[in-house]
């Protein structure tokens, strides 16, 4: 029985490789895979950049423990401030 994917493991294998080769019309594939990942992490990030905002006044445990984990996660990590 083959090992079950993770999500990351599915991303890479829809998106492609991204790593240049040095191979002009290879790295050419490469580069739009990479630019289609940027845009993957970008939209991502805004949706986990929402939680943090539409959420953080509520007081329920469920609802702050998930706006901590995005508050962390975005600033601990990636470095992006409350806005």
């Amino acid at each position: 029985m083959p090992d079950k994917l993770d999500v990351y493991q599915v991303v890479k294998k829809l998106i492609g490789c991204i790593e240049p080769l040095g191979e002009t019309n290879e790295d050419n594939r490469r580069y739009e895979n990479l630019v289609e990942m940027c845009n993957l992490i970008e939209n991502l990030v805004e949706d986990i950049k929402e939680v943090r905002l539409e959420y953080k006044n509520d007081q329920e445990y469920s609802i702050k423990r998930a706006v901590n984990c995005a508050n962390d996660f975005l600033v601990d990590d990636l470095g992006i401030k409350d806005e």
